[in-house]
């Protein structure tokens, strides 16, 4: 089985989702109590849990299409989109060795791609 090209692209935008998913479920987890009935008004937990799930949902679109070793991969995006976003939206640092670790998995992932 080959692996399509739309497949990788969905997948390429499943991590950003997760990621993006993620730092929402950051931000809702400063508002989350053991009042479970209540965190349905917590908007960005509720929001972070939905992206979570619409990833979820592309990722086993793209997997009918290609195969687990080409496509698993680059799930890694899912560092890289975390770490520019939680500097943008939470005001974290990130160090040079951050940098450097984005950079490495950047690499790695392009070797993938470039072995489809």
């Amino acid at each position: 089985m080959t692996t399509a090209l739309w497949a990788v692209g969905l997948v390429i935008v499943s991590s950003f989702l997760n990621a993006f998913g993620a730092i929402l479920l950051k931000k809702g987890s400063g508002k989350f109590n053991s009042n479970l009935i209540g965190q349905i008004k917590n908007l960005p937990l509720i929001v972070g849990l939905g992206f979570y799930g619409t990833g979820g949902i592309l990722y086993i679109f793209a997997l009918r299409a290609g195969e687990l070793s080409t496509l698993y991969p680059f799930v890694a995006l899912s560092f890289v989109w975390v770490s520019i976003l939680s500097n943008k939206f939470l005001k974290e640092r990130m160090s040079l060795l951050k940098w450097i670790g984005v950079g490495f998995i950047l690499f790695g992932v392009s070797l993938i791609g470039f072995g489809i």
